[in-house]
């Protein structure tokens, strides 16, 4: 063997190795419920006096690769608050760059995304991207919210589609207007195809759905979310209720309902108060496990880890998700 000849062989050994890692990467990804950070709002009032509502968790969540929350405000400037909704939520800067010293992307398919009308929700999507937060589950016209946000990490491509299933029902973005993705399964099926189309080797939904402060997922719940895992889901992530639902599996492919809420204050019940981590690994053949953590909220709406409970897990081939071991400090 001459030494060109050998050279060549060390390099396609290194990269058969190469390509063999790659093919067996898992991505981390952490996704979280609803992040409240509002200016009105204890939480938002704590960033504005120097203080961190992610103190207790930045560990938690340093381990994922990814790591995704549903933003539950506006980040605009513009516009006024909706005169027919109680509450309308608008976060500061300084708590937008605090938000983003923690997540990488976050889901905009919510009902609070549009309390100050069309225009501001499209500053809302610039703001978070100039804060360097990448966002799905809206955009400034139809076509673009329904398009899936692609990430790539360690070689896997990871599609995230989101999408409202709440009032109200007239912020759903339409052809060359800013809003959110609205919940029809046979949309979200077109959706789901074109990003297999575009390369994506895992697509995860995120829907915003359910009845306030019901701990069990209603019968409209379950049928779309199968309906989004026969269309070529690999897993699908709840939230909106305020509290955590129940789950299953699906097609052997994960449900979590809802994942409750993670950053927010203004809610006294304990169920309201408790909130999960969703560790979600994937490869490129789609999603390898789920584990859950659960986090319980302070009075000033600051999640911390909760050791004492124990939230659902799952690896792939189980039928049906198990309580997670408890995690120790």
């Amino acid at each position: 063997m001459s030494r060109w000849q050998a050279v060549a062989l060390v390099m396609l050994m290194v990269l058969g190795t190469t390509l063999a890692r790659a093919a067996d990467s898992v991505v981390r990804i952490a996704f979280v419920g609803d992040v409240m950070l509002a200016e009105s709002e204890r939480t938002g009032q704590l960033i504005a006096e120097g203080g961190d509502p992610f103190a207790h968790v930045r560990g938690l969540l340093a381990a994922a690769d990814l790591r995704v929350a549903n933003f539950e405000s506006s980040a605009g400037t513009q516009g006024r608050p909706d005169a027919e909704k109680p509450f309308s939520f608008r976060t500061a800067q300084p708590a937008l760059r605090v938000f983003s010293s923690v997540f990488d992307v976050a889901g905009v398919a919510n009902n609070h995304a549009g309390d100050f009308g069309r225009e501001d929700f499209a500053e809302t999507l610039t703001a978070l991207r100039a804060a360097g937060v990448q966002t799905f589950g809206g955009g400034p016209d139809l076509k673009t919210a329904h398009r899936a946000l692609m990430i790539e990490r360690k070689g896997v491509r990871i599609a995230l589609l989101g999408y409202l299933d709440f009032f109200p029902r007239w912020f759903a973005a339409t052809p060359g207007r800013p809003g959110v993705a609205w919940l029809d399964t046979d949309q979200a099926a077109l959706d789901i195809a074109r990003a297999r189309h575009d390369g994506a080797d895992v697509v995860l939904v995120v829907p915003h759905w359910g009845v306030e402060h019901e701990p069990r997922a209603h019968r409209r719940q379950r049928a779309a979310a199968r309906a989004l895992l026969a269309a070529g889901a690999d897993a699908v992530i709840g939230g909106h209720p305020h509290v955590v639902q129940d789950h299953e599996v699906f097609r052997g492919k994960p449900v979590l309902y809802s994942l409750g809420n993670f950053v927010f204050d203004g809610f006294e019940d304990e169920d309201n108060n408790t909130g999960w981590v969703a560790f979600v690994d994937v490869d490129r053949q789609g999603v390898v496990s789920a584990t859950t953590r659960v986090v319980k909220i302070d009075a000033s709406g600051t999640p911390l880890p909760d050791p004492d409970r124990a939230g659902p897990c799952w690896c792939r081939g189980e039928a049906v998700m198990s309580p997670c071991a408890k995690v120790r400090p």
